[in-house]
């Protein structure tokens, strides 16, 4: 495989440029007690640059969702008897999707026949796709799932959920090296695999990066769902999903580090890692 160790930057913006030359995102995420992570990934993509963002959520976590930011519009999802996103809610987020450039999903939404469904669905469209968090959960549900996507697909697992996804597809054990898993699985799927952990990998079973950005204050709830946030901003400007993850990844682990250089490593928490975002976009200029 190619060693990538350049990292793409984002052009300088045109004089005349509006927000919708910088993307509208759709992040599909939260459900009741998880209303976090949808805020999370909401706040993250605008820090990122996305020039419009609607966070699409179960209809009882919104509320909250609405409250912790301005900045982002939101949807009302139709839920279940727990507060989840439920398969009532699948002709709302086709019309959404329609109306947008990137769609991630999976942060906080939880797992549930009614969402595999969905999901189901979902990765049979034409549309660019980050999956994370429970949407990846979800996906390891579905048979033969690399056999029915058309989506263009940005999978972020961490360990757990990469061998989640490694049982549904593979018959083999699992490789001990994390470049050989992300790799592998990259190949059999079609996709851009972003093997979250210390020193992230990213590959398309042909590029291959390691992150040597971010610190082990980083090791913290909600961590991803920020990173989740960045990506599908970075599509949305227009770059691949191989030169997305790769600055993801790298801006990520970069405002983890000046968020810890100012508080210290015990103390971080997904929320600083969004405030230390401008200036890690900053220095990457």
């Amino acid at each position: 495989m190619q060693i990538i160790e350049q990292i793409t930057k984002l052009p300088p913006r045109a004089v005349d440029a509006h927000k919708g030359n910088f993307g509208k995102v759709l992040i599909i995420a939260g459900s009741v007690g998880m209303s976090g992570a949808a805020a999370l990934a909401g706040r993250a993509a605008l820090r990122a640059g996305a020039g419009l963002v609607r966070v699409a959520t179960a209809k009882s976590a919104l509320p909250i969702v609405a409250s912790i930011e301005p900045s982002y519009t939101t949807i009302s999802l139709s839920e279940d008897k727990l507060g989840k996103i439920s398969s009532k809610a699948i002709n709302t987020i086709l019309d959404a999707i329609a109306e947008n450039d990137v769609i991630a999903f999976g942060p906080g939404v939880g797992v549930t026949a009614d969402l595999q469904s969905i999901f189901q669905i979902l990765i049979e469209q034409n549309i660019r796709l980050v999956i994370d968090g429970d949407g990846l959960n979800n996906l390891s549900k579905i048979n033969d799932w690399p056999k029915r996507l058309k989506a263009d697909v940005v999978l972020t697992p961490h360990p757990g959920e990469m061998k989640r996804l490694w049982s549904g597809l593979f018959r083999e054990e699992m490789p001990a090296e994390r470049q050989q898993q992300a790799a592998q699985l990259a190949k059999q799927t079609g996709t851009v695999v972003v093997l979250k952990g210390a020193g992230t990998v990213v590959t398309d079973g042909q590029k291959v990066y390691v992150n040597k950005t971010g610190n082990p204050g980083m090791a913290t709830a909600g961590s991803g769902d920020v990173l989740t946030g960045v990506i599908t901003a970075l599509l949305g400007q227009g770059l691949s999903n191989f030169d997305a993850a790769v600055l993801g990844v790298y801006i990520h682990g970069l405002a983890g580090d000046i968020a810890a250089e100012k508080i210290g490593q015990v103390s971080l928490i997904a929320t600083d890692i969004i405030e230390s975002l401008p200036d890690a976009f900053l220095r990457n200029r």
